[in-house]
């Protein structure tokens, strides 16, 4: 495999600074105007840091985060030798954009995306660099539509098609494994796709997939989040949405491979933990009302599904 060079290097962060600003400006078109993302910018003492970008208390969002980092250290942290142990005590690079979207009304689905770069430059002369490309998005509705999971599905399958026919259900079945709260045997949305250590087809067919994959995810979200914010809801939709939220800090604290790699990093914590929604509850041993549109997220949403030919 060739070497990656430096500038390669730049050219992704580059990239990554032009999604995060793309995807802040697409949310705060569907914000009140008085709304914007404030940036935050950040230094990482160990080398590097980022701009987060949040925005609290809007008519649309809640909470929504865009989080640029691009860090350097010495070592890679364990969540990113897991399945690759011959890596540790490796140097690194890494560079990405994350998105987390809790909107204030629960008709609309809480969405998440993420494009990431990783480079460990070789040690010697006898020793092979390593680099790979990982994301995706995936979408938690707390209120199933089926015409929002199938347009979601079309729109991620349409990110991948350029790439190869297999593409899109290699990344959807391992969204739906990846995502999948083990404690509670259900997954955590109606997934989406998600891939890591992608290399293939070298650099720059790895870089262009996931490139489509980050310029996807507002093509695929924003439209469902405009269909949705208007519909009336009540404090039942309120509690409910709090309710499943928790499932998402769940996930995110135990399981989410970007959350444990900033902090085994030595990242930004506040930058970080942006994931987290304002307001979540839990409720001791909860079970919808059958027949409810609360058990229909159960029954119909929380399951594996090829939405792609599925019927509204």
């Amino acid at each position: 495999m060739p070497p990656v060079s430096l500038e390669a290097l730049q050219n992704v962060k580059s990239y990554m600074l032009t999604l995060q600003n793309s995807v802040c400006e697409g949310m705060e078109s569907l914000e009140d105007s008085s709304r914007h993302f404030i940036r935050d910018t950040w230094e990482r003492e160990a080398g590097g840091g980022g701009i987060t970008c949040v925005l609290e208390g809007g008519e649309t969002f809640e909470k929504a985060g865009v989080n640029f980092s691009y860090v350097m250290g010495n070592e890679l942290p364990a969540s990113a030798t897991a399945s690759r142990p011959e890596l540790a005590g490796r140097a690194f690079h890494a560079t990405g954009v994350s998105i987390v979207v809790h909107p204030k009304n629960p008709y609309v689905p809480t969405s998440h995306a993420n494009v990431r770069y990783f480079y460990a430059p070789a040690r010697s002369s006898d020793e092979a660099e390593v680099w790979w490309f990982g994301g995706g998005f995936d979408l938690t509705p707390y209120y199933g539509f089926k015409q929002d999971a199938i347009d979601w599905h079309i729109a991620a399958k349409s990110a991948c098609d350029p790439f190869g026919a297999e593409v899109y259900e290699d990344f959807k079945s391992t969204c739906d494994k990846y995502f999948f709260i083990k404690h509670r045997n259900e997954p955590r949305g109606i997934g989406g796709l998600f891939f890591d250590d992608y290399n293939q087809g070298g650099f720059e067919n790895a870089f262009a997939l996931t490139q489509s994959v980050g310029d996807q995810f507002s093509k695929a979200y924003l439209p469902i989040v405009a269909r949705r914010k208007g519909l009336d809801y009540g404090e039942r939709e309120r509690s409910f949405q709090a309710y499943r939220r928790g499932r998402y800090v769940e996930f995110n604290l135990v399981y989410d491979r970007g959350t444990l790699f900033g902090l085994q990093s030595g990242g930004r914590t506040e930058s970080i933990l942006m994931s987290l929604p304002s307001n979540v509850s839990w409720k001791y041993n909860y079970s919808p009302e059958p027949g409810s549109a609360e058990a229909d997220l159960y029954e119909t949403f929380l399951k594996p599904l090829d939405w792609i030919n599925e019927s509204p």
